[in-house]
C-alpha cells in the first residue's frame, strides 16, 4: 500500500510523514493468520492502519460465544477509540491472514512538542474523520442484526455491501462462518437460509461472492 493513498495520511506530504517516523510516531509490524494484534482486557497507545492483509473485530463473551463487530481492510484504521480514551480493550482484533500494520502511537504523536508540527493539524483533522466514519459502520452492522428473522439479515447486509460496492454484483470480506458471527446467526441456519433464497431465484453466490436479483419484494 501507497502510504500516501491511506485516508489518516489524506492532505499530507511524503517529508511530513517522514518527519512523523523521525519522531517515532510509528512503527510497522507484521503478523500471521490468526494471530492476535490486540486482545480484550489491553489498555494500548497505538492505532493500527492495515498495509497488508485484514483484520477482523471479534467480540467473545463468557460463553465462548464469537460475534465478528467489523473487517478492517487495507487502508483502515482500528482501535482508535481505545488509544484515545486509555480504556481497556473490550474486543480483539485478529488478522484473518498474513497482515502488515502500521502502527501510530498516540502518546507520541499528541505530545505537546509535536502541537506545532506542520503535519500535526492535518492528522487531527483526518482522524477525526474517520472516527465518525467507523461509528457509522457499527450503526450499519446494528442495523444488519436488528430483524428477527435469518432472511432480514441477510438481506439487509447483503443490499448494505451492494450500495457499498455501487453493484448488485460484489465480494464480502467473509466466509460463511465470519458471515454467520458477524450477523448473529447460526452457521447451519445461515447456509440453509441462503441456499433457500438461491432457489427462490432472490440470489445468485459462489462463496463469497453474490449477485442481488434486485426484482425481488418482501418484508423483512
Amino acid at each position: 500500500m501507497i502510504i500516501l493513498n491511506i485516508p489518516l495520511f489524506k492532505g499530507l506530504t511524503l517529508e511530513q510523514i517522514e518527519d512523523m517516523k523521525n519522531k517515532h510516531c510509528m512503527t510497522e509490524k507484521k503478523y500471521k493468520k490468526n494471530s492476535f494484534i490486540f486482545r480484550a482486557g489491553d489498555i494500548v497507545h497505538e492505532i493500527g492502519i492495515v498495509l497488508e492483509g485484514s483484520i477482523n473485530i471479534e467480540m467473545i463473551d463468557m460463553w465462548d460465544n464469537k460475534s465478528i463487530l467489523s473487517n478492517i481492510d487495507v487502508g483502515q484504521i482500528f482501535a482508535e477509540s481505545y488509544a484515545l480514551c486509555n480504556e481497556p480493550m473490550m474486543v480483539d482484533a485478529v488478522a484473518t491472514k498474513d497482515s502488515t500494520i502500521l502502527m501510530l502511537n498516540m502518546r507520541q504523536i499528541f505530545a505537546p512538542i509535536n502541537n506545532s508540527a506542520s503535519w500535526y493539524n492535518t492528522f487531527t483533522y483526518n482522524l477525526l474523520v474517520l472516527s465518525t466514519r467507523k461509528n457509522l459502520t457499527l450503526s450499519t452492522r446494528i442495523f444488519c442484526t436488528s430483524s428477527k428473522s435469518v432472511r432480514g439479515r441477510v438481506l439487509t447486509y447483503l443490499s448494505n455491501q451492494s450500495i457499498k460496492h455501487n453493484n448488485i454484483e460484489f465480494q464480502i470480506p467473509f466466509n460463511r462462518q465470519q458471515m454467520a458471527d458477524y450477523l448473529n446467526l447460526d452457521r447451519s441456519a445461515l447456509s440453509k437460509e441462503l441456499g433457500k433464497m438461491q432457489d427462490e431465484g432472490i440470489i445468485t453466490f459462489n462463496k463469497n461472492r453474490f449477485k442481488l436479483n434486485i426484482n425481488y419484494d418482501s418484508e423483512f
